[in-house]
């Protein structure tokens, strides 16, 4: 049986791009990292430290927990090194599980190969030692075995999340083009908001990113909307542990006097796909819609708000051709209506970023799916000092 309170070495994966942003989060939660990749951020921690994470982490993909490091040289060596692993301290043989794999050897064409071999040393241990053996598969039910492969190094985890944490729960509806909620985490968190002064999102679409402010300005965490991991699977899990965090979880919602999150698209389904979605969050309440063009959305008389626009990229020419307009009625929305907020565009196309018309403070990257996109940062003085025109 696995101790839960043994600290080990633990991966927490991330959207290529997002580490800085998951690093502050896990700061931020009081967590000390190790080490920081593109992909990704190691620590040391407890698996019962591991449900803490899963449970808040809102730009995180997977929790991983490394049940051992090995030299691997030659895929003919998998199932001996799996084998000789004591796999009946972490799973039992009625516990289904799968296997993933990640993997640079020269020796291996199929990662799917990787993974057989991984379930048939499991399976075969269990066989030869209980006389029975536990179910497998591709599906995220029940526990989930992780190994990274590269070269002759390599490491075994439980993946003690299961399906991916970047998706937050509550989306019911996704619209069209969604973003997903944490790469709308990511780029909320790396706008610097303060989480009360005004939070205004023209083209809302399904209202990912209105409602991602609502739930980081309140203090709800990713873990309220979900219910299933693959921590539930590993021996040793004690469910009292989740049930109390996930009761704490409740607890430490905050009350945001006066918040101001607006949300508005000139679709009326798109408003419609908001509600719903807001609903599903709990955050409905807190978010005001409009049904209008962008150029006509709400803006609170006070400084130091971000306005937020999350436009369409254009994948075909007579897109873009059509786009280029709306592009330039986004800088002249932003120059002449925004004075003394921060203006934000996420775009995935740079060419049409150049039809904005002002010049970007700052630019930061990002990726949405394999999509090299930015988010651009946009000073909106109020006074005599005017914006500067690219």
């Amino acid at each position: 049986m696995t101790d839960f309170n043994a600290k080990g070495k633990v991966v927490i994966t991330c959207k290529d791009r997002f580490s800085a942003i998951l690093e502050k989060e896990l700061k931020d939660l009081g967590f000390k990292p190790k080490l920081v990749f593109r992909t990704g951020v190691e620590l040391y921690a407890s698996l019962n430290e591991c449900i803490f994470l899963n449970l808040h982490l809102r730009t995180a993909s997977h929790v991983l927990y490394e049940i051992k490091s090995f030299y691997l040289r030659h895929a003919d060596d998998i199932y001996r090194r799996i084998k000789s692993l004591p796999w009946e301290e972490y799973i039992s043989n009625q516990t289904y599980f799968s296997v993933y794999s990640h993997v640079d050897n020269e020796s291996v064409d199929n990662p799917l190969f990787v993974n057989v071999r991984i379930k048939d040393a499991i399976v075969d241990r269990f066989r030869e030692n209980t006389g029975t053996r536990p179910d497998s598969g591709s599906a995220y039910e029940g526990a989930v075995i992780q190994l990274f492969w590269k070269e002759t190094e390599a490491s075994i985890y439980i993946n003690t999340s299961g399906e991916t944490l970047a998706k937050h729960g509550y989306r019911k509806i996704p619209g069209t083009a969604p973003m997903l909620e944490a790469l709308a985490s990511a780029t909320i968190l790396a706008t610097g908001w303060d989480r009360k002064s005004p939070f205004v999102n023209p083209m809302c679409g399904a209202g990912t990113l209105a409602i991602e402010a609502a739930l980081i300005a309140t203090n709800r965490f990713p873990g309220l909307y979900r219910d299933h991991y693959s921590f539930m699977f590993i021996q040793g899990y004690d469910a009292e542990v989740y049930t109390k965090m996930k009761e704490d979880l409740q607890n430490e919602i905050i009350e945001v006097p006066g918040l101001k999150i607006i949300a508005s698209d000139i679709s009326a389904q798109a408003i419609s796909f908001t509600q719903e979605n807001a609903e599903t969050a709990g955050v409905l309440s807190l978010l005001q819609l409009e049904e209008c063009d962008f150029e006509e959305t709400s803006l609170p008389e006070e400084e130091n708000g971000v306005v937020f626009l999350n436009p369409e990229y254009g994948e075909r020419l007579g897109e873009e051709e059509e786009l280029e307009l709306t592009y330039k009625r986004m800088g002249d929305f932003l120059k002449k209506r925004c004075a003394g907020y921060t203006g934000f565009i996420f775009t995935g196309n740079l060419e049409l970023a150049k039809k904005i018309g002002l010049k970007a403070s700052r630019r930061m990257e990002f990726y949405n799916g394999t999509i090299d996109c930015r988010l651009l940062k946009y000073e909106l003085y109020n006074g005599t000092k005017e914006p500067i025109a690219e």
